[in-house]
């Protein structure tokens, strides 16, 4: 019989009470204000228009924030909140990109009431961070921690203004570690069950010994109040964008150029690995930072910088956190047998496309790219563009990432240039035809 296994001496209590007294002096309450576009009129009984805007369905409720009912196409006054924390005495605060979203006016509030007048340095929506600056000295700080250091099971506690109840201190433990969600892969997620509602987005999540290891982000819920799951940005992410707003106002990512899917255990036995951890290469973008390596369809990337890959998510958090020209080392499982190479990373954002008129002229609000023909025949189509980022009048329009444009009023596309050419004319409405889930549909798009 095997011998039992040592039992775990029990994990001490973190004192809440110091951690909320001696760090939230740190914690701000943050309110915006400013114009939502949108292409409708807005109404409030969850037929169109605002409150099918998930920004919009996000900050409702919130004490304070003020729907408009009357009718207005092109754009609305919003007032919402969120949360956020002081990372330096000189007025450095980050928060989440989203809560900061098309605000005109930021105001922060410090724990002893005061406010100030923030300015937005910039943001990056791919990974949720916005940096802000308040003109003031002397201010508080929170202690910054390792989110990397974080395990499952650890004690965290997150601090925000819920609802718009500042100061609000929830705790909870770390129930999952680099979760990948949605449209969202270039973070890995720190999932918990503290409880985050409405109004703590942008607030810290502290560890037991009182530093910040998260920016609280999301929720997963179906009410659109805390149901038991919460996920936050890992500060080490967040750090590393405020790093490049704070240096150059705008944050770039990289890109490797390939399509990864997670392997299940009877596709790593077809490809001789004992255990389903890695990212399958399904497809290679030519001319990409993956084809000058030399990568492939089917190769399996095991590893990035030495660190072992487990799921897709691994390497794609690795990759969009990366900067462009940055040189990974990936370990590659090819032919039932171990390689290695050296990949100089590629611009996300030269890579996709965007399909913008010219600024007179409107916006479709789509980043798109066309299908390789691996692509195309795994989808059973013979042409198409890739939807990468959908913002603007296709998101109100109801158009997703991973949706394939196949034609543009009824003109089949086959490339970005014959979507500008469209919008030349400044037409007010366009008809998208777009391939979903194995089936075709028309989405109507207002452009105003």
């Amino acid at each position: 019989m095997a011998a039992p296994a040592a039992a775990l001496p029990p994990a001490q209590l973190p004192n809440y009470r110091a951690i909320v007294q001696t760090q939230g002096q740190a914690v701000v309450g943050i309110t915006v204000a400013g114009l939502h576009k949108v292409d409708g009129p807005a109404v409030a009984d969850g037929q169109g228009g605002m409150d099918e805007d998930p920004f919009f369905r996000f900050f409702r409720g919130i004490p304070g924030l003020r729907m408009p009912q009357q009718m207005n196409p092109g754009a609305q006054p919003f007032r919402g909140q969120g949360s956020g924390f002081i990372i330096s005495s000189d007025g450095l605060i980050l928060t989440n990109a989203h809560v900061v979203r098309d605000a005109k006016q930021v105001t922060v509030k410090l724990s002893d009431r005061r406010e100030f007048s923030a300015q937005v340095l910039g943001s990056d929506p791919a990974t949720d961070i916005a940096v802000l600056r308040v003109d003031a000295k002397g201010l508080p700080t929170v202690q910054l921690g390792d989110s990397r250091q974080v395990q499952v099971g650890d004690y965290v506690l997150a601090i925000g203004a819920p609802y718009g109840f500042e100061q609000t201190a929830t705790q909870g433990i770390v129930s999952a570690k680099g979760r990948s969600l949605p449209g969202e892969s270039v973070v890995p997620f720190i999932q918990t069950d503290a409880a985050v509602n409405p109004g703590n987005s942008g607030g810290p999540l502290f560890d037991a010994a009182g530093r910040v290891v998260g920016v609280n982000a999301q929720i997963f819920s179906q009410s659109g109040g805390f149901q038991g799951l919460a996920f936050s940005i890992p500060v080490d992410v967040a750090l590393k964008v405020k790093d490049q707003i704070v240096a150059h106002g705008k944050v770039e990512h990289a890109r490797l150029g390939v399509t990864l899917q997670d392997l299940s255990a009877p596709l790593a036995a077809s490809f001789g690995l004992g255990s389903p951890n890695g990212a399958l290469v399904s497809s290679v973008v030519p001319d990409s930072a993956a084809a000058k390596a030399g990568l492939k369809a089917g190769d399996v990337i095991t590893g990035v910088d030495g660190e072992a890959v487990h799921v897709a998510g691994d390497v794609s958090s690795r990759v969009g956190l990366a900067r462009p020209g940055d040189k990974l080392k990936l370990d590659i499982w090819r032919d039932k047998a171990a390689h290695s190479e050296t990949v100089s990373l590629g611009h996300a954002e030269r890579d996709a496309q965007e399909a913008n008129a010219a600024p007179q002229g409107g916006s479709l609000g789509l980043a798109m790219r066309p299908l390789e023909r691996a692509e195309l025949n795994q989808a059973g189509l013979d042409h198409g563009l890739l939807i990468e980022r959908v913002a603007g009048p296709a998101q109100l329009a109801g158009v997703q990432p991973g949706d394939v444009l196949l034609a543009l009023n009824g003109r089949p596309v086959q490339n970005v240039e014959q979507v500008r050419e469209v919008l030349k004319g400044k037409p007010a409405q366009v008809a998208l035809l777009v391939a979903r889930d194995g089936q075709q549909i028309f989405v109507p798009v207002r452009l105003g």
